[in-house]
């Protein structure tokens, strides 16, 4: 089963892409849709919702996972994150694939085992779980790759 994992942004969104083998997880990709602040915000959530929707044709996941809310006292970047997420969300409906949300805290918990694991932290058992060996694998991508493992964790899968 492919999983696709999603680190919510406005500027940079991550996402991660595993699939999971005889309860083994197997890195198929991994990126970021970047958009530029200068423009209009329909057009970055435009570009944001094509490119999920691309990665959604190519790698045709069955099941996506997202980090969940967080709170800020910064209404506009909760707005602008909200927007960006929807974008997400919206391309899984639009393909049909169920969505689940995990707190960044459930998300550490899965990956390092201490949900209060640091950034660094999660990275470094991100990168040991999948066997990356590169060091530039960006801080939003792995965040989602971290988003797709906590997923693994929660339901077991044959296929």
């Amino acid at each position: 089963m492919t999983i696709l994992g999603i680190d919510p942004g406005i500027r940079k969104m991550g996402f991660g892409l595993i699939n999971m083998q005889n309860e083994n997880p197997n890195l198929i990709d991994f990126g970021i849709i970047s958009t530029n602040s200068d423009m209009a915000l329909e057009k970055r959530l435009r570009v944001i919702y094509n490119d999920i929707e691309l990665v959604i044709n190519q790698f045709k996941p069955k099941a996506m996972s997202v980090e969940g809310s967080f709170f800020s006292k910064n209404v506009k970047s909760m707005m602008m994150l909200g927007h960006a997420r929807g974008m997400a969300l919206l391309g899984a409906a639009q393909s049909g694939i169920p969505v689940y949300e995990y707190s960044p805290r459930k998300v550490k918990q899965a990956v390092t085992g201490n949900g209060n694991a640091s950034k660094d932290q999660v990275k470094y058992m991100v990168k040991m779980i999948l066997g990356l060996k590169s060091d530039t694998i960006p801080d939003d991508a792995s965040d989602a790759l971290a988003i797709a493992l906590c997923h693994t964790k929660q339901f077991r899968y044959d296929d």
